[in-house]
């Protein structure tokens, strides 16, 4: 907390927490209602971080009856404990929000196994540095605003309040073939979306 003379201290609103283990971070669930508002899939959606199916949830409210996740651990929702990192298999669609720990070996992953489009959520902090995502077909990036809030799994399951993020995210999508530079949009929480 800092403050000039005559002016009040400003009280940080936004939570510290320790890593959970597993990565197992809760976005907020316009997160991706928004995403699917603004983005069009075809086929097949699967979450292969789905922890407790936020994503695939949203992506059945918005009419993709036909969204699954699984999941490293089995956190109740999805077909179960899946390394998807071990994974052969091929979908048509990835919508995930990866574990940050590993986020480049899991995007370039998803990207490897989409047939289609592949949308992570990743902290905007890290892009500059993000060398890797050259030659992904990187389409769009989708800043979320306001700054979500994601806190560990085993907070929300305590009954901890959800909000005051410290982090900026954003929504990476990759389009097979796509080979343009990648377009830079905003994605607002309370703005209705066509």
């Amino acid at each position: 907390m800092t403050s000039t003379e005559g002016d009040e201290p400003r009280v940080r609103q936004s939570h510290i927490f320790a890593r959970e283990e597993l990565e197992h971070y809760v976005e907020e669930k316009w997160c991706s209602a928004r995403l699917f508002d603004v983005e069009l899939f075809e086929g097949q959606i699967v979450d292969p971080a789905c922890g407790w199916g936020t994503i695939v949830i949203n992506a059945h409210e918005k009419g993709y009856e036909d969204a699954v996740g699984f999941d490293i651990v089995d956190r109740g929702f999805g077909t179960g404990a899946q390394d998807f990192l071990k994974c052969t298999e091929t979908f048509n669609n990835i919508v995930t929000n990866p574990p940050f720990n590993l986020i480049e070996q899991f995007t370039i992953h998803a990207v490897q196994h989409s047939l289609r489009k592949t949308a992570v959520i990743c902290p905007v902090s890290r892009l500059p540095a993000a060398h890797w995502l050259k030659g992904l077909h990187l389409a769009r990036v989708w800043l979320m605003t306001p700054r979500p809030s994601m806190p560990p799994g085993h907070y929300i399951a305590a009954g901890g309040k959800v909000g005051g993020g410290r982090v900026d995210y954003a929504w990476l999508v990759f389009e097979r073939g796509y080979v343009r530079a990648p377009h830079l949009n905003w994605l607002h929480r309370d703005e209705v979306y066509p």
